[in-house]
């Protein structure tokens, strides 16, 4: 698998990285909500530090379901229904009609939209999601206030952008990250295990009390950021998870023997009971692509001596970080299907791997192909979020200007993705048949049956049995470029009918879309409508 910088999606404060934990006893500790402080602008990942930052959610239709979802809980918990999270019906139980998912409730980023001009970007590009740190905590002292009205790198304000992402349909992950230095079982490093649990959990606590209860309303929360042992690129420890343990000269970190253990137990455990309590949803904190999925397996269902409990029994969706959706496959059959788990993830996708234009179109076309063969039952269950939406690097997004934002590559073949595909989806049954250098997949979105190819320069070809000519014989037929969305020339596509069987010849243009490669390779959408 392709290596990325270890740099990954956590969010420095303006010192360091988020340091935010407590000592203290909670009933003497305020909770710090200034909110007349103004939104700083949304920091985002630049080449020269490393950090990055996160970011948002909906049309008005999802706007519609997510207001709806937020009035059922507050119906719920005046009845007295309280969120069960662990016990709740497991989320592939049961039929569903997945006709009436869309693309946008998969597609989030990491960061936050900061302003309503970036909001109006993220609905062009279908973005849904925002992830983001929460701090800065206790980062000093036991005696320090708590502070959790700080997000992102500049340390802008969180109660303002979660209630401007409530008005503008955003869904909010927030994640519970780091220990303090005052408080780290490794001197001075704030990605090591608490030495005081209680002070990690009175910080959790604090968090999703706050921000599960009106006006913000959110129900997600992440617990780190890629915790593991050692990795398959031939690091003793992760780059967010260190133990006590050196190398043989003694300079260098060792292999962590007890990496998994002290993550279940001083981290993992303690923030997901304090979650639950507030009746709130608990997100794996991303299994990095390193670690391996049967690793992640033995780490779910490692079972603490100190809880009797696994892990998996504290998990309601289950994470992994820039892996492919083959990948999820595993874990959707084992935690998901039958439960106990209520989704799958994907908290950080993209990075490097979107210096292939076709990297995001053809994930989220194949997640979406993938979700819908798999009861898609709920706008929440199958989430995967961009980093990240706003920088310098040519692959990112949009790049931040002067004068003003423009959409790289990356950033437009969403905006082609959201347009193409923007209706209620459903599954196409119907097998296609594609000539020689091509391939693809479709669904329905709406009425229209949608066809993702790759394929090689010139004329090719795609069939389909059992689809009859529609009885007033209007069709269109329409082949699109995904990444620039551009349309080809009427002649250029030509649907034709043998009985019930449909065929359609499509000319793939010299100049593809794609990587220079041999074959070179275009990405394209064929669009049929009646």
């Amino acid at each position: 698998m392709k290596m990325r910088p270890m740099v990954s999606t956590l969010f420095a404060f303006p010192e360091e990285r988020i340091d935010h934990h407590l000592d203290v006893d909670e009933s003497r500790v305020p909770v710090m909500m200034p909110g007349s402080e103004p939104l700083e602008p949304n920091p985002t990942l630049r080449p020269s530090t490393g950090f990055p930052m996160f970011t948002a959610r909906r049309n008005h239709r999802i706007k519609c379901d997510a207001h709806r979802r937020r009035i059922l809980r507050m119906l719920a918990a005046l009845t007295g229904a309280a969120l069960q999270p662990a016990l709740a019906t497991p989320s592939g139980s049961g039929s569903s009609a997945t006709g009436g998912r869309r693309i946008t409730e998969m597609i989030g980023a990491n960061g936050w939209a900061a302003s309503a001009t970036d909001i109006a970007i993220w609905r062009e590009m279908g973005i849904s999601w925002g992830r983001e740190a929460v701090g800065p905590g206790q980062p000093n002292s036991p005696n320090d206030p708590m502070r959790v009205d700080k997000t992102g790198g500049a340390g802008a304000d969180l109660p303002s952008i979660l209630i401007r992402n409530n008005r503008n349909g955003i869904q909010s992950l927030l994640l519970l990250a780091y220990t303090a230095k005052w408080n780290a079982m490794v001197p001075g490093d704030t990605k090591s295990a608490p030495v005081d649990v209680d002070a990690w959990t009175r910080y959790v606590d604090a968090v999703v009390r706050t921000y599960s209860a009106p006006p913000f309303n959110v129900r997600h929360f992440q617990v780190w950021n890629e915790a593991a042992g050692a990795l398959s690129g031939g690091l003793p420890q992760s780059t967010f998870w260190h133990g006590p343990s050196l190398n043989a000269d003694g300079k260098g970190l060792g292999l962590y023997e007890r990496a998994m253990q002290d993550y279940v137990e001083r981290i993992h455990i303690p923030a997901a009971r304090a979650i639950r309590k507030h009746h709130a949803y608990v997100v794996y904190g991303g299994w990095p692509d390193q670690g391996g999925v049967d690793n992640y397996i033995k780490w779910l269902e490692y079972r603490s001596p100190v809880f009797n409990e696994r892990m998996l029994d504290w998990v309601d969706y289950i994470d992994i970080h820039y892996m492919s959706v083959k990948d999820l496959d595993p874990l959707y059959e084992k935690y998901v299907k039958q439960g106990p788990a209520r989704g799958v993830w994907q908290t950080e996708i993209g990075f490097t791997y979107m210096e292939d234009p076709h990297y995001l179109p053809r994930y989220f076309f194949d997640f979406a192909v993938w979700a819908l063969k798999r009861d898609w039952n709920d706008p929440d269950k199958f989430v995967s979020m961009i980093y990240h939406w706003d920088g310098y690097q040519p692959f990112i997004l949009t790049h931040p200007g002067p004068p003003k934002r423009t959409f790289n590559p990356s950033g437009r073949s969403l905006i082609v993705l959201r347009k193409t595909v923007g209706g209620p989806l459903s599954n196409f049954t119907t097998p296609l048949q594609f000539g020689n250098d091509a391939a693809g997949s479709a669904l329905r979105s709406g009425n229209d049956i949608v066809i993702q190819v790759t394929a090689a320069p010139g004329w090719r070809t795609v069939a389909a049995a059992g689809i009859r000519p529609p009885a007033s014989g209007r069709t269109d037929v329409q082949f699109i470029d995904a990444v620039t969305g551009a349309l080809s020339a009427r002649e250029d596509v030509v649907l034709t009918w043998d009985g019930d069987n449909m065929k359609i010849r499509f000319r793939v243009p010299d100049q593809v879309n794609g990587l220079a490669a041999k074959p070179p390779g275009h990405l394209g959408y064929i669009v049929f409508r009646t």
